[in-house]
């Protein structure tokens, strides 16, 4: 997952930094706000793809001694950061600078150039989108859930993060095409301006979006329900299982789960036969699940079991 995710974020930076250089140029030659907010919203997220290739080799670190469940959450810190990019760098320049616009006005020339670099710069984001699309589609139907699904609850925040930038991106270009579109059939320039505050509102949603995710991980998020009810219909498939007293989960990084639970055993259960009991379930989830990287299991009688004695 990592190396598809550093991929997937290697493109979407390379993509983004071609475009914003030329929305730049394009922008000060016609002169149009929405033009400089769509360079300014590449830009932010030029360098929103340079925190998340940081997030993605942070996060991959081998776990040591100071950090025995391994860096995972340092991937969730830089995908914050970078969140808070695409916050302050994006939507705040877009929003405030179209706000100017409106009030201010503008002098449009030419903007054949404009339409050019934007026509250009849809085709190069739907390289990007799609290939974040791509690692989507394979991820969801490898745990066979819907790829919205998918999106709302992974931990992959580099690839969530990529996957929501384009999208914002290919919509932003759009906006910016009709803004320049009414602007020049009416000539009123707060057409322009106003389509520069929508791009910065759906910037603003975006990194808000990507923040929640980020700060819920970094909290301590557990597993999607339904994977945890596959873990605990897994740790009831065991024979020597009675009952699953309490299961907790917790994403240790991207894609790496922690499972522990209270496992009520059959009484008829030895010592020796627990061990191995334990060490057989601990295998199970494993291999029915690469991305639990840490079980703990804790022998525990059921309430009424203690009743009992």
């Amino acid at each position: 997952m990592a190396e598809e995710s550093m991929g997937t974020v290697v493109v979407a930076g390379l993509a983004n930094l071609a475009i914003a250089a030329a929305k730049l140029v394009a922008g000060l030659v016609g002169g149009s706000a929405a033009m400089l907010s769509e360079a300014a919203h590449s830009a932010a997220d030029t360098v929103t793809e340079v925190l998340l290739l940081v997030a993605v080799r942070r996060g991959g670190k081998p776990a040591d001694r100071r950090h025995p469940f391994g860096y995972g959450k340092a991937g969730f810190v830089w995908a914050l950061m970078a969140a808070g990019a695409t916050l302050v760098g994006g939507a705040g320049f877009s929003i405030t600078h179209g706000f100017h616009t409106i009030s201010h006005g503008e002098n449009l020339s030419d903007l054949t150039l404009s339409y050019l670099v934007l026509a250009v710069s849809f085709v190069i984001e739907a390289v990007s989108w799609r290939k974040a699309m791509s690692q989507v589609r394979a991820e969801a139907e490898r745990l066979g859930v819907s790829r919205r699904a998918y999106v709302a609850r992974t931990s992959d925040t580099a690839l969530k993060a990529v996957l929501f930038e384009d999208s914002a991106a290919l919509a932003g270009l759009v906006i910016a095409a009709l803004g320049l579109l009414g602007a020049q059939l009416t000539g009123n320039p707060a057409w322009d301006g106003v389509a520069s505050v929508v791009i910065g509102v759906l910037l603003l949603a975006i990194a808000l979006n990507l923040i929640a995710a980020n700060v819920s991980l970094l909290i301590g998020q557990a597993a999607p329900r339904g994977m945890e009810t596959r873990i605990r219909a897994t740790l009831l498939a065991q024979p020597e299982v009675e009952d699953v007293v309490e299961l907790l989960t917790m994403m240790l990084g991207p894609g790496r789960l922690m499972v522990a639970a209270k496992i009520d055993f059959r009484d008829e259960a030895s010592a020796a036969g627990l061990e191995i009991a334990c060490d057989e379930v601990d295998r199970r989830l494993r291999e029915r699940y690469p991305g639990i990287v840490q079980v703990f299991l804790d022998p525990t009688p059921t309430r009424a079991d203690r009743r009992g004695e």
